[in-house]
């Protein structure tokens, strides 16, 4: 089964509903990559468990935060070649339009 969501052309980001979510440092070690994504899963449980805890929340979400950024998700980006980071931003509003304006929509999940 193919992925639901569209990678960009250059393996920054994928589409959720029309909006770039920037992916994963393609670079790190599996073995790191694992981990990392082990750590934001028990983190999300974490915050899921804290609810009327405000200190445990703000904690997991500390937690949270920490392992996206590791994983390149959030914070500087793990590209070198100087573009900007359109993270989050509606992809008709990007670079990244045209792209998106000429996939065969009839398979995408959000239609």
């Amino acid at each position: 089964m193919s992925d639901p969501y569209p990678h960009t052309p250059d393996g920054r980001y994928f589409v959720v509903r029309g909006r770039l979510w920037r992916l994963s440092n393609p670079r790190l070690d599996p073995k790191i990559r694992d981990a990392l994504v082990r750590e934001l899963m028990a983190a999300r449980r974490a915050v899921r468990s804290a609810r009327g805890d405000p200190e445990a929340l703000a904690r997991a979400r500390a937690r949270i935060d920490a392992a996206k950024r590791d994983l390149g998700e959030r914070g500087p980006v793990w590209w070198t070649d100087g573009t900007p980071d359109y993270n989050r931003r509606l992809v008709g509003n990007t670079p990244y339009a045209e792209w998106f304006r000429s996939l065969d929509r009839s398979t995408d999940s959000g239609s």
